[in-house]
């Protein structure tokens, strides 16, 4: 796996926590945050929020920054909603709630919203396109903006990693994730982007795991979450 940079823990730390602090006091899914988690980083970005809610109200159009594309996989529609495939959605619904950050317009097939974390310009996205043609939203998105990939964050499950880990990675493969596949494709190529991984665990027995990812998560899968918290791997 590729170095994490310190450009994108930061990044992680100070965007990313915030959403991830909300999720685990309002989601269904992450059930719980250990306090211990990025003990000192938490304290620092809470203090930040606190400090900076007045940019909420801020004209997205007068900033010259590049802002952050942060985009959430999954497949639109109730059938689909709570799914493990669709935790990359339930991420971006926190990120939106924590932040105060509207996502109710279409733009480039995705689901959309635009706002700040502090002073930091972020967008939000969740391709309806389908998993496996999510290319289709995010390469157009990223151009759309004018973004370097560095500037592009996919959230995505992960069957990998255990129930309920989280692993940052700044640049990679798709290790066989369709939508991934798809985004990859949709950047000619380039897999210079960065990836949020959030494990879901493997299917048990020889259960299919086509079935095992459009399934809701059980009430095992919720106690993993928490006994385990959320963790930084």
């Amino acid at each position: 796996m590729a170095t994490v940079s310190s450009s994108f823990v930061n990044v992680f730390k100070f965007l990313l926590l915030p959403p991830l602090l909300w999720l685990s006091r309002s989601s269904s899914f992450f059930l719980r945050f250990r306090k211990s988690f990025l003990g000192k980083q938490i304290r620092r970005v809470e203090a930040s929020r606190n400090m900076l809610k007045r940019v909420h109200s801020r004209c997205f159009c007068s900033v010259t920054a590049k802002p952050w594309l942060f985009v959430g996989l999954g497949n639109p529609g109730e059938k689909y909603k709570g799914t493990r495939h669709n935790v990359g959605f339930q991420m971006i619904d926190a990120f939106a709630e924590s932040q105060q950050i509207l996502i109710n317009r279409i733009h480039c097939k995705a689901i959309f919203g635009q706002g700040f974390v502090g002073d930091t310009p972020v967008l939000l996205a969740k391709p309806q396109t389908y998993m496996n043609l999510s290319g289709e939203s995010v390469g157009p998105l990223a151009a759309y903006y004018k973004l370097p990939l560095s500037r592009v964050v996919v959230i995505h499950d992960d069957m990998t990693l255990p129930c309920g880990v989280l692993r940052i990675q700044p640049k990679g493969g798709h290790g066989s994730h369709n939508g991934l596949k798809s985004v990859i494709l949709h950047f000619r190529g380039n897999r210079e982007f960065n990836r949020l991984r959030i494990g879901i665990g493997r299917p048990p027995g020889q259960m299919d795991p086509k079935a095992f990812l459009l399934q809701m998560f059980n009430a095992t899968a919720q106690e993993k979450h928490y006994q385990r918290g959320l963790l930084l791997g």
